[in-house]
């Protein structure tokens, strides 16, 4: 198991530094490894609609996008920062795999006007509004360490989504940021990955202190080694000694005198 303790929630784990978790859902999609720009390693859907960048040195982990064809530009985008659980990543790219496979394109569907559409699996989880700004939706956890914030109308914000996750601070604030044109159902895929109780291992000397403060850490138990079956025993017993040949046969068909048969009483007339 890849870490010595389980974190709850999942949402405070952080980064382990490797996206395999997110990458999962996807790793029968085609992989392209880049030499230059920003991003290292990009996975596309076959047809080249859904694209997925990993930035492995830059703030801004993950760009993942879709578009209406191969050569055209995204419809919609969504960032992740470099402090998100990968775990979290994979709700998105699990849903993209889904919504490709269907056949659908539900990953160009128009987003719902009602932002409770993208916040259904928090709102059932109990995650409270926290904000009364015009314009703006607000919902937070109930630690207060993670949140889901919807800019609609203001002016002075670009309209989208964030969920955020962790204190503020550059090694401790995970952030996925989707775009105005994101499909709802996919916001809400990622927002459902938030309530999972399920913990996320990691080792504890590299989760960050203020992360580790926040969150509960239990032990990772190493599950016990299988009980061993006679197949497994058989090479540990000793070869048992030949047994001594040629002074006492095993089958004869004389007889000795210590071996004579007693004499039978005379029958009786």
């Amino acid at each position: 198991m890849d870490g010595d303790v389980h974190v709850t929630p999942r949402y405070l784990a952080g980064s382990p530094g490797y996206g395999d978790a997110g990458f999962a859902p996807v790793a029968h999609w085609p992989h392209h490894h880049l030499d230059e720009g920003p991003h290292q390693l990009v996975v596309t859907s076959p047809d080249h609609r859904i694209r997925i960048g990993w930035a492995g040195d830059d703030y801004d982990l993950w760009t993942i996008s879709a578009a209406p064809d191969a050569v055209s530009g995204p419809q919609w985008t969504a960032i992740v920062n470099q402090n998100t659980p990968p775990e979290l990543v994979a709700a998105l790219t699990a849903a993209l795999a889904q919504d490709w496979a269907d056949g659908q394109d539900r990953f160009l569907a128009a987003p719902s006007p009602y932002w409770a559409d993208s916040a259904a699996p928090l709102v059932a989880a109990g995650w409270e509004h926290t904000g009364a700004e015009v314009g703006t939706v607000e919902l937070a956890a109930a630690d207060r360490n993670a949140g889901l914030y919807i800019s609609r109308s203001r002016r002075d914000l670009e309209d989208g989504t964030q969920l955020w996750a962790g204190p503020p601070g550059w090694g401790t604030r995970a952030e996925i940021t989707f775009s105005r044109g994101t499909p709802s159902h996919l916001i809400a895929a990622t927002a459902a990955a938030f309530t999972d109780p399920t913990p996320a291992a990691r080792w504890r000397e590299s989760l960050h202190p203020e992360l580790a403060a926040r969150a509960s850490l239990m032990p990772v138990v190493p599950p016990r080694p299988p009980v061993p079956t006679p197949r497994d025993l058989r090479p540990r017993l000793g070869v048992r000694p030949p047994l001594p040949v040629g002074s006492i046969p095993r089958w004869s068909t004389a007889t000795t005198p210590s071996a004579a048969l007693p004499v039978r009483p005379a029958a009786r007339r």
